[in-house]
């Protein structure tokens, strides 16, 4: 399938020559994801909805060229936007998501032909850019070229994953595509075997130097000692796997772990989910067709199903079998001499589109002693994903890795048939919630060694911690909690008024939301941040965060703070958390009686657009709170752009001023405004304190 292109070397090479291969390799991306869609049957399969906790087709058509826009934004490489609405509607998903909801009424999705347009607007921009931009090489995380990869890779992802998407979707909704070929090769699936492993010290993780483009969570450093051990020759196939389930494997409560047994139970599961038809004629779910069941590809499970095969394959060996921990799965890509990049030395495998748009044999891909040490499918490992020593996030896209550090999201290795790009990296690391379904399987091993899977969950990034010890943290100097006093002032206001829905915008980590959840039935706090915004559903699931609070130099405190502790003692369902830009907000959010814009007009780009726009989203007599210490600055807001704080005509404009021009024609001010303190503590010996003019409108 000559479809792909090799991953790009991001030091060696000129500016030009690298210029012509990224444009190339966007080019390729962006047209072979259009060609996923061919599969879809008709116009109106992209509205519905494989998953029920997906969004429907149509949405992750757009998503991609979306994201495109909306960090080119960020980064400022795109002075304006393409289509503000799209930019909107699509620029969230819900895979991983919990803070997100998909009632159908809150989405009003495009024809098919509209989404298509705009990714041919987005195609050409980028191409504009690509061939205009100015950088030098090696190509680094603050390259703008770096931007462009970013979106070249997350579009590869979402080729997998919405190719999965497909394959579950009724067979007369899709329809077979000459580019994505199944393989015709079936048989008697081979007898499984344990092949012993010599241990040794592994170290994972890769330098920020590294050639290849990464996610924030292949950067940094792990070492470990591995203890030898075997591993099964071949992934499980469908023929070893069906001797569990004849053996009552979905019916033995034993097999199935706290989380797996809900599950099962849950869904009813008797089988794989790709496993169609009854016991002695069951069928496989291709992408776009059902083949009697071959025996010798390899079974496709989610974590959980893996997790109780191999308790039942402990119980009848008397042998510890598990899947591999992260370190282990490394050993074996030494141990074959894979531990390598593909597109330098070319690994035969059933991956990159480079075979079949399907899974093949487990014995057709020989690597070493063992067989698919990578591709056909991804392989579910024992571990967690967790934070390396020295991770950072990417400024542009912090929410990338961090929402998956929970100790809920298993890792995949390996790759399948469908993994491109960055997936097929050595240092590549993805993870997904244990009872998802990917194009994954999985090999198991032998060995006594328990694995960690339980890693403290403790928020590491500098900002987050300030604004964690800032909203819930210990009084500083005697000055109040600034996220309390606020919400204090906006219940004040609206004492006596009708308290239906309040917005919390720009609600960073969310404790204004909790104080005003008592009072109101919905409240909706939203962030630019995703980072911001899972600390608060931290809190509201479980009660309680963690984090490092910074002492001096690289001493830390590790804190604990709950909901309990603050007197926050209520029910907190009724607060809605959500990734949003204040620029940018979708429709759905309106008919609030009261809105807190909490120290957010001076980091907006454009904050007039924003306090233009916000009286269509209040009711009449609503509440409008605005804080702010006026810390207008260029890297946030353009001078052309500040509210106030400046000189017209030589005569000074405050902010206040500002606020008055933009908001009189809706609001009428109420008193005067108040000064509130705050104080945001760095380190033990150094604080931040600011003063924030706190006024009132009332929406007329």
């Amino acid at each position: 399938m000559d479809v792909v292109i090799q991953n790009i070397d991001l030091v060696a090479g000129s500016p030009e020559e690298k210029r012509i291969e990224i444009k190339r390799y966007f080019n390729a991306t962006f047209t072979l994801y259009e060609n996923l869609f061919d599969t879809l049957a008709s116009d109106e399969v992209f509205y519905m909805r494989p998953q029920p906790l997906r969004h429907p087709l149509i949405f992750y058509f757009g998503h991609t060229a979306v994201f495109f826009v909306n960090k080119l934004v960020l980064g400022k490489q795109l002075d304006t936007r393409i289509n503000a609405r799209f930019e909107s509607l699509f620029a969230i998903g819900v895979d991983e998501m919990s803070w997100d909801d998909l009632n159908d009424e809150h989405y009003d999705w495009p024809a098919v032909e509209e989404v298509r347009q705009y990714r041919n607007e987005v195609a050409a921009a980028v191409n504009e850019l690509i061939d205009g931009m100015d950088f030098s090489m090696p190509i680094g995380w603050d390259s703008p070229m770096w931007v462009i990869m970013m979106g070249i890779e997350h579009e590869r992802i979402h080729l997998e994953t919405s190719s999965v998407l497909i394959r579950q979707l009724k067979l007369e909704q899709v329809k077979p595509v000459d580019l994505f070929p199944a393989c015709a090769e079936t048989g008697p699936a081979p007898v499984n075997e344990l092949v012993p492993v010599a241990g040794g010290t592994v170290t994972l993780g890769k330098d920020a130097g590294h050639r290849l483009y990464g996610w924030d969570n292949e950067y940094g450093c792990a070492e470990f000692d591995v203890p030898d051990f075997a591993a099964s020759k071949y992934l499980v196939s469908n023929g070893e796997f069906m001797e569990f389930v004849d053996d009552g494997g979905y019916r033995t409560d034993d097999w199935w772990d706290e989380e797996g047994l809900a599950w099962r139970n849950y869904h009813r599961a008797g089988k794989p989910e790709f496993w169609c038809g009854e016991p002695g004629a069951y069928r496989l779910r291709l992408m776009t067709e059902e083949i009697p069941l071959p025996m010798n590809w390899p079974v496709e499970v989610c974590c959980l199903e893996a997790k109780a095969f191999c308790n039942w394959k402990s119980a009848r060996t008397g042998q510890t079998i598990r899947m591999p921990d992260e370190a282990e799965y490394r050993r074996l890509l030494e141990t074959a001499e894979l531990d390598r990049e593909h597109h330098e030395a070319s690994i035969h495998a059933n991956w990159n589109l480079e075979h079949f748009a399907s899974s093949v044999p487990v014995d057709m891909f020989a690597h070493g002693k063992f067989y698919d040490l990578v591709g056909n499918v991804w392989q579910w490992n024992e571990t967690p994903i967790y934070a390396f020593d020295g991770f950072r996030v990417h400024p542009l896209y912090d929410d990338f890795t961090v929402p998956t550090f929970d100790n809920r999201h298993n890792l995949i290795k390996g790759g399948s048939w469908i993994s491109t790009g960055n997936e097929i990296t050595l240092h590549s690391r993805y993870a997904f919630r244990r009872h998802f379904y990917q194009h994954a399987g999985f090999r198991y091993v032998a060995s006594s060694k328990t694995v960690q899977k339980e890693f403290d969950v403790y928020e590491t990034d500098a900002l987050i911690s300030q604004y964690c010890e800032f909203h819930y943290g210990d009084p500083c100097f005697g000055v109040p909690n600034f996220s309390k006093a606020i919400a204090q002032l906006a219940l004040q206001a609206v004492e006596g008024k009708a308290c239906c829905r309040a917005l919390d915008i720009g609600c960073a980590v969310g404790r204004t939301a909790f104080e005003l959840a008592g009072s109101f039935e919905t409240v909706d706090a939203l962030d630019f941040s995703a980072r911001f915004v899972q600390v608060g559903v931290q809190l509201q699931q479980n009660g309680r965060i963690r984090y490092e609070r910074q002492e001096e130099g690289e001493l830390v405190s590790f804190m604990e703070r709950s909901l309990e502790g603050l007197g926050l003692n209520g029910q907190y369902e009724h607060i809605h958390f959500m990734q949003q830009d204040a620029m940018n907000m979708k429709p759905e959010y309106t008919g609030y009686d009261l809105v807190v814009a909490a120290n957010l007009i001076d980091r907006l780009s454009d904050p007039a657009r924003f306090l233009k726009e916000i009286p269509r989203r209040m009711n009449p007599g609503a509440v409008l709170l605005i804080a702010s210490p006026y810390t207008w600055l260029e890297e946030f807001t353009k001078k052309e752009n500040w509210v106030g704080g400046f000189k017209r005509d030589g005569e000074p404009v405050t902010s206040l001023d500002g606020l008055h021009v933009l908001l009189d024609e809706f609001f009428t001010h109420k008193g005067e405004p108040v000064e509130i303190p705050f104080v945001i503590r760095e380190t033990a010996r150094k604080h931040q304190h600011t003063l924030s003019e706190v006024t009132i409108w009332i929406r007329k």
